[in-house]
């Protein structure tokens, strides 16, 4: 009886402590890296109205993303409408996205230009993330189905002069290894783009701006734009909103 009574209260006393399976319980903190949710966002960085030497036109910029911590698919659009036309210019790309390190992703997938004619395909390797001292990078690689080369890079920073008043100058420069006719681009540095936008952010989530672009074709791009009849510096004043959710 003894004996019986001595191994009940063994019994109770490891339940009571924990038994089988405690341990595991009490490293359940919550769900596992590996059942993360997948959540997403999407921004429009720029719509804007630009008028330059009379000519206005309707320039966007966005892009979103869907994914995890690590792995992300990303989707971008950038284009421009002149007013009283057709679209000019559009281009979507659809990206891969994977942490490369605590600031940087590295990204590859496709680009599709609808304008301008003749239609282009280019595959896209890149990197996207944040210098020192806070500036926004994205930096691309593309190569066409006709086997052309070229890349872009752009870089961003967010200064602020207010927790709402924010001045962000901008920089974009794309360049190419051959010639493409067509498309009006030359071989070399093709261009450079300088930007100056001030937004004043309602909400986080809204923000509208005024600002300022000067835009610069070089080389061969230039040579081209003059045969098209078109000026290869242009300086434009712009107002747009900025929102995302």
């Amino acid at each position: 009886m003894k004996a019986t009574c001595k191994r009940a209260a063994v019994l109770a006393a490891i339940l009571l402590l924990g038994g089988p399976g405690a341990g595991a319980q009490e490293h359940d903190h919550g769900p596992s890296h590996d059942h993360l949710p997948l959540i997403g966002t999407f921004k429009v960085d720029q719509l804007e109205n630009r008028w330059q030497d009379g000519r206005n036109s309707l320039k966007w910029e966005a892009q979103g993303w869907y994914g995890g911590d690590t792995e992300r698919v990303w989707f971008n659009s950038e284009g421009e409408k002149p007013a009283g036309e057709g679209v000019e210019e559009a281009e979507f790309q659809l990206l891969y996205s994977r942490l490369w390190s605590e600031f940087w992703d590295v990204q590859a997938g496709i680009r599709h230009d609808i304008r301008p004619q003749p239609r282009t395909t280019y595959g896209v390797v890149g990197v996207k993330g944040v210098a020192p001292y806070f500036f926004e990078v994205t930096a691309q690689a593309f190569v066409s189905e006709e086997g052309g080369l070229s890349a872009r890079l752009k870089v961003e920073y967010d200064l602020l002069i207010t927790q709402k008043l924010i001045l962000q100058p901008s920089l974009e420069t794309n360049a190419a290894v051959q010639r493409v006719r067509e498309l009006g681009v030359g071989s070399g540095l093709n261009d450079v783009a300088l930007g100056l936008r001030l937004r004043y952010e309602i909400v986080k989530e809204f923000a509208p701006y005024v600002g300022i672009n000067w835009e610069r074709k070089l080389g061969g791009t230039a040579s081209l734009a003059r045969t098209h009849g078109e000026d290869p510096d242009v300086l434009s004043v712009l107002t747009g909103i900025r929102f995302w959710f």
